[in-house]
């Protein structure tokens, strides 16, 4: 806008609610993720501007973002000391000091606070922060460098966050929290357990034949030498012969 002052001054904002996934930047108009884990596709982002004028003129563009399935090993969490509501207001200043300390185009995937308490938005004083690093070529950083840089300049990154949420705060390095099993997970864990015990079952069955088959058949013998033994007239000499020819 080629105005000056009030009427010079834009203010960007997302049409229709569209801030589940994806939020704006009211001054300078950056679109950034809010939470699209999980997701595919396009989606369609009305953005508006407006000027600060006595009469409010407005525009008004359609901005396509795609999302791609791809997966990635680089995806690093940076887990802050603070509410996931009072994160998502300020995280447009995190990224831009993230940025600004790691010397990275940092992208962020998703923001969430424990799995278990996703909807409770301002429960808990952790907020997780996932997020992917690129260098100028946009090319992925590394996990572990983007780990490594994060612990070097731990403290100034922490002192410049102090500055955006006006209290103290501490950034540290964690791996993405393991996502909960899943019904297909439970469900094949269950039937290993099952086909495991139903295999030890058959093979306890088995061996319990095959011992009781061992046993008959010792009795059996032994019940053969007993009688030789009590039917043999000339002493136990003459048994062990017959014993031993009919070995033989």
């Amino acid at each position: 806008d080629p105005d000056s002052g009030d009427n010079g001054l834009l203010l960007y904002s997302l049409v229709n609610n569209q801030m589940n996934e994806f939020d704006i930047n009211e001054n300078t108009g950056q679109i950034f993720t809010v939470s699209v884990a999980g997701k595919a596709g396009t989606f369609y982002l009305e953005v508006q501007a407006a000027d600060q004028g006595t009469r409010r003129r407005t525009a008004r563009t359609t901005v396509n973002v795609t999302i791609d399935s791809s997966s990635t090993n680089n995806i690093v969490v940076v887990v802050l000391n603070q509410k996931i509501n009072v994160v998502e207001r300020n995280i447009a200043e995190v990224k831009r000091v993230l940025e600004e300390k790691l010397a990275w185009n940092i992208y962020i995937i998703n923001i969430y606070s424990n799995e278990f308490e996703r909807k409770a938005r301002s429960s808990t004083d952790v907020t997780y922060v996932k997020m992917i690093a690129f260098d100028e070529a946009n090319q992925e950083i590394s996990a572990e460098d983007v780990k490594r840089k994060l612990r070097e300049q731990k403290s100034n990154i922490e002192i410049e966050l102090e500055k955006i949420f006006s209290t103290a705060v501490t950034a540290a390095v964690e791996e993405a929290p393991a996502d909960p099993a899943t019904p297909e997970l439970i469900t094949t864990i269950v039937l290993s357990v099952l086909l495991a015990c139903t295999l030890t079952a058959f093979l306890v069955y088995v061996l319990f034949t095959i011992k009781r088959k061992r046993y008959k058949y010792e009795l059996k013998l032994w019940r053969v030498l007993i009688t030789l033994c009590a039917t043999d007239k000339n002493g136990s000499l003459k048994s062990l012969e017959k014993l031993e020819h009919m070995n033989n």
